[in-house]
């Protein structure tokens, strides 16, 4: 009988991510890293970089028969775990993630949790079908994307007219 592919987070050394999800890859284990382009400066220079968007984390696609080969790959510490077992991070978030950092919009990631606002949908441009909530931070108006059982929050600059509320469960 064929094992169910599940989505893991797995924490990692400290600036790790990249070659962990390398190594990872090289077994044939499927790895993300979600990563965002940011200017960095330097004393001489200033240069755009590609870094991890969620410092200290990879998620891997994996069967139980493939959780201890990841980890005893370098560079892997442990699994995220909730309620006893380790974290299952659903699908639609991982292509979330994904929508997200492939796509020309600020993103910022945040730990803690934001309480909870209006529950919206994007309407328009390359995020369209993308939903989360409609959030006010540092003076401007954001949209926030959960990431289960690992305490992080996206927030991504979206404009209002891009918007439109979503009813959860009949009520707005």
């Amino acid at each position: 009988m064929e094992q169910p592919y599940h989505w893991y987070a797995v924490y990692t050394k400290s600036r790790s991510e990249k070659k962990l999800a390398d190594r990872l890859t090289e077994k044939g284990i499927e790895a993300y890293v979600p990563l965002r382009k940011t200017l960095r400066q330097w004393s001489d220079r200033k240069k755009w970089v590609r870094e991890p968007l969620i410092s200290s984390y990879v998620f891997v696609n994996i069967t139980a028969s493939d959780y201890y080969e990841v980890l005893n790959t370098p560079g892997a510490v442990k699994y995220i775990w909730f309620s006893g077992h380790p974290a299952v991070i659903p699908s639609r978030q991982i292509e979330t993630l994904k929508m997200l950092t492939g796509s020309d919009v600020e993103i910022e990631s945040i730990s803690g949790n934001i309480p909870p606002g209006t529950h919206v949908k994007v309407v328009f441009g390359p995020l369209r079908g993308l939903e989360g909530e409609l959030v006010t931070h540092a003076g401007k108006n954001r949209v926030i994307v959960r990431i289960d059982h690992i305490d992080k929050v996206l927030m991504v600059t979206i404009g209002q007219q891009m918007l439109e509320k979503v009813s959860i469960g009949g009520n707005l």
